[in-house]
């Protein structure tokens, strides 16, 4: 056999070279350049920052209404037209309660009281908020821890100089004193606090089935998990913590009320707002709502926004209710039930204009949607 008949019968391996990376590059030299990623074109990249933008704006929301308003409402406490009390009669009584009026430059008004039996009533009564009593031997000041700790240390502080100008001894006595496991007056507050970031957490995840839902079952749900919300927050103050003694079911009912607000209003506005309506929510019921409850700082402390939205906002009327249950057991509660009461007739009024609108919108949609497909086969015939 031939060399080259044996050299055909070798078998033949066939190397197949891969391109290099500088390969492919020299295989495309000259051609087009590759399409930037769609984002990183200009169009794209302003969709990018518009939707960024749109998120953004949440967060930024609650971060300056959170500062703006619990600054706003706390950074400076200063008493304005404090109403206080001084003990005694006759002319001189008058000319001193005058007298401590003007000095305090718009910060107090004093008014006489006759006697120390009247001036623990009008503490009691939560009239005023501090009585001074002058003595031959000694000072008394009336205050009443329960209705506000800070005010009654508010009212030492003023007070205290007074007595040391007369040479007079100095002692407080506490007529509505706060219990051990409250020690502080504000236990309550913090029960507010923890129904009101339940409520309107629940009014989001209420609000995002009663699209699914008929109005009956998403009222039934909206009352329950308020019932619910109320009872989390009732027990743990209770019997967990000690902060309510008495009067529980009333605090209860009262509590079941507020949040069943929360939970209706977050119904009726999610339809509108969508995304925004848990800011909105945290606005009404976080932003305004602690700052204007006077749990901190009474409204004689506040600065006039916030003093003035304690007079008829819901979380005000709520811890008012609390605290006369608590503390103050012969107060009227018909204010603050006819406070919560408009706020509830309000929010079952949005939730039923809401409903009926997004009726009557689903309503056109489907009836438009009929006739298009009625066209289409008219077309086709």
């Amino acid at each position: 056999m031939s060399d080259v008949a044996k050299n055909n019968l070798l078998p033949v391996r066939r190397l197949t070279e891969r391109p290099t990376p500088g390969h492919a590059a020299d295989r495309h030299a000259g051609s087009a350049p590759a399409h930037e990623p769609s984002m990183l074109r200009p169009a794209g990249l302003g969709r990018l920052l518009l939707s960024f933008a749109s998120h953004i704006l949440v967060p930024l929301f609650l971060a300056a209404g959170m500062g703006l308003a619990y600054l706003g409402a706390f950074h400076a406490p200063a008493p304005k037209d404090l109403p206080v009390g001084v003990v005694g009669t006759g002319a001189a009584t008058q000319v001193f309660a005058q007298t401590v009026t003007d000095r305090s430059d718009g910060a107090l008004v004093a008014h006489v009281v006759q006697d120390p039996a009247h001036a623990r009533a009008a503490i009691r009564d939560r009239d005023l908020a501090a009585v001074y009593a002058p003595g031959s031997t000694s000072a008394t000041l009336y205050v009443s821890t329960a209705a506000s700790d800070t005010t009654a240390t508010a009212a030492e502080r003023i007070f205290v100089p007074i007595a040391y100008q007369q040479h007079l001894p100095f002692h407080v006595v506490d007529v509505v004193a706060v219990h051990d496991e409250d020690a502080t007056g504000q236990g309550l507050f913090f029960l507010l606090v923890a129904l009101s970031v339940g409520g309107y957490s629940s009014a989001i995840a209420v609000a995002a089935f009663s699209g699914r839902l008929r109005l009956l079952w998403t009222a039934v749900i909206g009352v329950a998990t308020a019932g619910v919300v109320a009872g989390i927050g009732v027990v743990i103050a209770g019997p967990v913590y000690g902060v309510i003694t008495h009067h529980a079911w009333p605090i209860f009912l009262f509590a079941w009320m507020y949040d069943l607000v929360i939970i209706a209003l977050g119904v009726g506005l999610h339809p509108m707002l969508g995304r925004w309506t848990t800011p909105i929510l945290t606005m009404l019921f976080v932003m305004l709502n602690f700052t204007s409850s006077g749990g901190i700082f009474q409204p004689a402390f506040q600065p006039g926004l916030f003093a003035g939205l304690h007079t008829f906002w819901s979380g005000a009327a709520w811890l008012q209710a609390a605290q006369d249950l608590q503390y103050f057991p012969a107060a009227s509660l018909g204010r603050s039930a006819l406070v919560l009461a408009l706020w509830l007739a309000t929010a079952v009024l949005l939730v039923l204009v809401v409903h009926g609108l997004v009726a009557r919108r689903t309503r056109i949609a489907r009836e438009r949607e009929v006739s298009r497909l009625e066209e289409e086969q008219v077309v086709a015939a």
